[in-house]
């Protein structure tokens, strides 16, 4: 019978151990962040402390839309217009929607609509293809709505 010896586990071994680790990790984390940032095209606000100025004000708008009891649902035709129906809202409102690309990476585009029915408008024009961020904004006298939908 043979028997087998074991090397003994050197500082060296451990040292290997520790660096192999870390080059892992730091691997791992410079790649994400690579992807993160080339990734992101977009600013979130341009001017944090500007930011916070305004947030109680946009706290009062968003309480005052809330109690008009306007909502909207959108969604492409199959022409590529946008589609817009309104519950609660007036039929002589003017309705308008600004596009962003979700990464940023495509030009921003306005829309204007037209009423095709009882609560429902239609983009003068179509969309661009893809995937986009529509934020529709109604306004009747001195009532105005906001609010952003996914749109594919």
């Amino acid at each position: 019978m043979t028997r087998r010896t074991r090397r003994k586990f050197s500082g060296r071994d451990m040292a290997m151990i520790l660096v192999g680790g870390f080059a892992v990790v730091f691997a791992v984390n410079f790649t994400m962040a690579a992807l993160a940032t080339r990734g992101f095209g977009g600013v979130v606000v341009e001017n944090s402390y500007v930011a916070s100025q305004n947030f109680n004000g946009w706290l009062d708008a968003e309480r005052a839309q809330e109690q008009l009891g306007w909502s909207v649902d959108i969604h492409r035709a199959k022409d590529g217009r946008l589609m817009i129906e309104t519950v609660g809202a007036p039929q002589a409102a003017d309705v308008s929607a600004h596009l962003r690309h979700p990464l940023g990476q495509k030009d921003e585009v306005d829309l204007t609509f037209q009423a095709s029915g009882k609560d429902r408008y239609r983009s003068d024009q179509p969309m661009p293809a893809g995937r986009w961020i529509a934020r529709v904004t109604i306004v009747s006298g001195s009532n105005r709505w906001v609010g952003e939908q996914h749109v594919e």
